[in-house]
């Protein structure tokens, strides 16, 4: 495994793991603090992400800031990353197998971080973490775990530009996670 995320980034820019890469612009490895207590995993790059090589640069990104803003995080407090490095085409859903071949790397962001919290934005993120047969809308605002390390499940922000209801959820959602590492603070128990 690589020493720090500078050199693991250096690695996955170069990737040719799956078809993935044949049709995207460039691999968007993540950004952020390498040491963020809060990891947001979302499903992959978008439009706007493959061509600026960041995630979450697009709409739901701008709304995203905007949340993790009324948290008091700055964005490069926290960690942004996605299940998939590469844009699949069309911005449809990855495949098992490009999710698969993808999460070496994601594992290894998330190991080399060593974030106390993971935020699942979206069932893509969710499947992926927590498991394939999860319905956001049923395990939103419940905890889990991957690898250790306590997951929230919420709804993913370009669910929200579609359907502004769904704010309120997230902010919930969000507000857990708040709590979860103020109690961590003080000396506090990770959820069950």
């Amino acid at each position: 495994m690589p020493l720090s995320l500078e050199e693991l980034k250096k690695t996955v820019l170069s990737c040719q793991r799956c078809p993935l890469r044949l049709g995207a612009t460039q691999v968007v490895f993540g950004e952020g603090n390498p040491t963020a207590e809060v990891m947001l995993i979302g499903e992959g790059p978008g439009q706007q992400e493959d061509l600026q090589g960041r995630p979450f640069v697009g709409p739901a990104g701008q709304l995203l800031d905007k949340i993790i803003g009324a948290c008091n995080w700055q964005r490069d407090s926290v960690y942004i990353a996605n299940i998939v490095k590469c844009r699949p085409p069309h911005n449809r859903v990855p495949t098992i197998n490009e999710a698969q071949t993808c999460s070496y790397w994601l594992d290894q962001q998330i190991d080399l971080i060593s974030p106390k919290v993971l935020i699942a934005l979206g069932s893509s993120a969710a499947r992926y973490l927590i498991s394939p047969n999860l319905l956001i809308t049923r395990s939103r605002g419940i905890w889990h775990e991957y690898r250790g390390i306590p997951v929230m499940p919420t709804f993913h922000p370009a669910a929200l530009l579609r359907d502004p209801i769904k704010k309120r959820p997230v902010w919930e959602d969000f507000k857990q996670v708040l709590k979860l590492l103020a109690e961590s603070d003080k000396g506090g128990n990770y959820p069950a």
